[in-house]
C-alpha cells in the first residue's frame, strides 16, 4: 500500500504527499527491522526449534493421556457392562429354575388333583354301597324286632313270608358284595395308573434335572478348558499355539501317550509318610485369578 502510495504521488508530483508516505514507509522499515532483530541473533534458531520441539511434545502428551483416559473409560464401561450381562445371566437363571420347580410343583398339583377327583368318585360309589349295605342290616334289624313283638301277641309269620325275605336279602347283598369288589378293583386300578403317571412325571423331571447337570458340567469343562489353552474360537486349529495344546492334551488320544506320561509321573512317587510328599491333583491345576484390574486386562 506504501508503494502504490509513493508512486502515485510520484506520478502526480505531490511532494508533500510523497514525503509523508516516504516518512511512513521508513517508520515500517524500522518496526520491521525491530520485529526480525532478534531472528539474527545466534541461537535464537535453536531456541525456537527447541520451543516448537516442547510444544509438540506437550501436545502429544495431553494427546496420549486424552487417548488412554478415553481407553481406561472404555474398558471400565466394558467390565460394568461385562458384570451387568453376568448378573442378568445368574438372575434369568434364578428366575427360570423357579419357574421350573413351580412348574413342577404345579404339576405335581395338577396330577393330585386329577387323581383325587377320579377318586372320589369310586369312593362315593363304595360310601353309597357301604350306605345301602347299613340299610340292609337296619331292615334285617327292624324285621327281627318287629317279629319278635308279633310272637309275643302270639302272631307268627307264615315261613314263606320268611323265605322271600331271606331271598330278596341275599339277592341284595350278593349285588352290594359284586359292587364293592368291582368299586375296589376300579380302585386300586386307578390308583395304578395314578401312581405310574406320577412316576413318569418324577422320571421326566430327573431326565431334565440330570441333563441340566451334564450341560453344566460340560460348561464347567468348557471354561476350564479356555482357562488352560484359551477360548477356541480365538485359537484355532492352525493358531501358533495349537501344537502346545496337542501336546497337553495327547494322552486323550494314544495310549502310548498316557502310559509314557504316567511313567514320567510314577518316577516321583514317594512314600505316604514322606515329608515332602503330596497328592497328584484330580483334575487341571487352574490359574488364581487376577488380583487386580490392569493384571486381568493383561491375562484377557
Amino acid at each position: 500500500a506504501l508503494c502504490r502510495a509513493l508512486r502515485r504521488c510520484e506520478d502526480q508530483g505531490d511532494e508533500p504527499g510523497w514525503a509523508r508516505a516516504r516518512e511512513e514507509a521508513e517508520a515500517a522499515l524500522r518496526e520491521l527491522r525491530e520485529v526480525v532483530k532478534p531472528l539474527r541473533e545466534p541461537g535464537y534458531g535453536e531456541a525456537l526449534r527447541r520451543k516448537a520441539e516442547r510444544a509438540r511434545k506437550r501436545r502429544l502428551r495431553l494427546q496420549r493421556r486424552k487417548n488412554e483416559a478415553r481407553a481406561a473409560k472404555e474398558e471400565e464401561a466394558a467390565r460394568a457392562a461385562e458384570r451387568e450381562a453376568k448378573i442378568d445371566q445368574w438372575r434369568a437363571k434364578c428366575i427360570q429354575e423357579g419357574e421350573e420347580k413351580n412348574r413342577g410343583r404345579s404339576r405335581e398339583q395338577e396330577l393330585k388333583a386329577a387323581a383325587d377327583s377320579v377318586l372320589s368318585e369310586v369312593r362315593k360309589k363304595q360310601a353309597d354301597t357301604k350306605r345301602m349295605t347299613d340299610v340292609l342290616r337296619g331292615l334285617e334289624k327292624l324285621r327281627k324286632l318287629r317279629k319278635e313283638a308279633a310272637a309275643r301277641k302270639g302272631v307268627c309269620p307264615p315261613p314263606s313270608a320268611d323265605e322271600a325275605f331271606e331271598t330278596q336279602m341275599e339277592s341284595l347283598k350278593t349285588l352290594l358284595k359284586t359292587r364293592t369288589e368291582l368299586y375296589e378293583a376300579e380302585e386300586r386300578a386307578l390308583r395304578v395308573m395314578l401312581e405310574g403317571e406320577q412316576e413318569e412325571e418324577r422320571k421326566r423331571e430327573m431326565e431334565k434335572k440330570q441333563k441340566k447337570e451334564r450341560e453344566k458340567l460340560l460348561q464347567q469343562k468348557l471354561e476350564m478348558d479356555s482357562k488352560l489353552f484359551g477360548d477356541p474360537a480365538e485359537f484355532p486349529l492352525t493358531h501358533l499355539l495349537q501344537p502346545f495344546r496337542d501336546y497337553y492334551l495327547q494322552a486323550e488320544h494314544s495310549v502310548a501317550a498316557l502310559i509314557q506320561i504316567r511313567h514320567e509321573w510314577d518316577q516321583y512317587l514317594v512314600p505316604a509318610d514322606h515329608p515332602e510328599g503330596s497328592c497328584i491333583p484330580p483334575g487341571w491345576v487352574l490359574p488364581s485369578l487376577p488380583t487386580n484390574d490392569t493384571w486381568a486386562t493383561a491375562v484377557r
